[in-house]
């Protein structure tokens, strides 16, 4: 079968590699039929090399039908249409039964003291193959798998493998006072799905980007905005609120945020070490770029709650600790519980209201043979990309 494949930093390729097959009674094998980028995907581009191997199949968002389960996979069979949580988990462990399936004890990478594996992403993660491929073997699959109706395009239930549940989770652990403000740092598409989601539940949003493009996206969805290359966005929120700062801060940007020249530099002098020394050395003092951080910071009102969907990656990040503790502000965040929010939303996406926009969101729809160009175009905000689908 094709697959996206990792070969280095910026270098992802579509390579001929051998077909799936079931391993364990509780597997199943999907026929992929689209997956798309996300931003974390970008990471392993740019910055997570040093726990990829040359060769791993990259992709964590990705949906299909099912050609063949396991023994022990009962809730979904050949034929069916199904969407793929990014996340494994077993349904029931200690954590799973607490809906805290990104932290799942079955799938536990241990070795590295991480959570849940992931598809596709980094031995950090279990070095799952992902789902940018023309099939995929679906681990846990007796519990993962969500399955959806037919006719719909794929469009409208893609985004339930990771954009909706992790944007749908930065709302609710951002704790929203009701008739309150949130800001949103970062309008990629988990920011431009948090942002719609809290007004859809009837909150004031604030969001905040840099690319023409993706705060125009915004706009066509009745969010404010505000421009960060040319606003002091803390003061301008400030100034919105009477003086306050929104109730709540999402910070949906992550380890890559511009306007943090030190810390690039530094990621750029690890990248350059062999794998073994940059991966020792990027778990004990790696650091993240900060810019947005500080910034949702500054910008959430006193008593007010920051949720943290960004993916950061640093063990060694300096945090404004006395600013923190004096505005009593509350800190959330972590991987997304996929399956803990799918009872929520797949209502929002099976009717004809669209209330989300979700077929709005795509910017670009690719064969999986021009991965490598959606991965650029995406990587370096070029030709308005906001997310890419791909089509195996």
């Amino acid at each position: 079968m094709k697959a996206l494949t990792w070969h280095g930093r910026r270098d992802v390729r579509v390579d001929e590699v051998p077909d799936p097959a079931i391993e364990a009674p509780t597997d199943a094998i999907i026929r992929v039929t689209t997956t798309a980028i996300c931003g974390s995907d970008l990471h392993l581009y740019e910055v997570l090399g040093p726990f990829i191997d040359e060769g791993d199949i990259l992709g964590h968002e990705p949906m299909g039908v099912v050609e063949e389960v396991g023994a022990e996979v009962t809730h979904i069979g050949p034929g069916d249409r199904v969407v793929i949580p990014f996340n494994i988990a077993c349904g029931r462990c200690f954590m799973c039964d607490r809906k805290l399936y990104a932290q799942c004890e079955t799938t536990q990478v241990r070795e590295q003291g991480t959570g849940a594996s992931l598809f596709g992403y980094t031995k950090l993660y279990g070095q799952v193959p992902g789902g940018q491929a023309e099939f995929l073997r679906v681990p846990q699959a007796h519990f993962g798998p969500v399955k959806v109706p037919e006719g719909p395009p794929d469009e409208r239930f893609v985004y339930l493998s990771d954009v909706l549940p992790t944007a749908w989770q930065a709302v609710a652990f951002a704790d929203i006072p009701e008739g309150g403000s949130v800001t949103v740092f970062g309008l990629g598409p988990i920011g431009q799905m948090s942002a719609r989601i809290a007004r859809h539940l009837g909150h004031r949003v604030v969001a905040v980007d840099g690319v023409p493009e993706r705060l125009e996206m915004a706009r066509r969805h009745d969010i404010e905005v505000l421009d960060a290359r040319s606003d002091d966005v803390p003061a301008a929120v400030r100034d919105l609120t009477d003086g306050r700062g929104t109730d709540s801060v999402i910070d949906a940007v992550g380890m890559e945020a511009h306007g943090s020249p030190g810390a690039k530099i530094a990621q750029s002098l690890t990248g350059l070490l062999p794998d073994a020394a940059a991966g020792a050395l990027m778990k004990k003092a790696g650091v993240d770029r900060l810019a947005a951080l500080y910034e949702a910071i500054e910008t959430v009102r006193r008593g007010g709650t920051l949720s943290i969907s960004g993916v950061y990656g640093g063990m060694a990040d300096p945090l404004p600790m006395l600013q923190m503790f004096d505005k009593g502000i509350q800190l959330r965040m972590g991987q997304a519980h996929v399956k803990r929010w799918i009872d929520d939303l797949l209502p929002l996406v099976t009717g004809d209201a669209d209330p989300l926009g979700v077929e709005d969101l795509a910017t670009h729809r690719l064969p999986l043979d021009e991965a490598p160009y959606g991965y650029e175009i995406f990587q370096k905000k070029k030709d308005g990309a906001v997310k890419v689908l791909l089509t195996p």
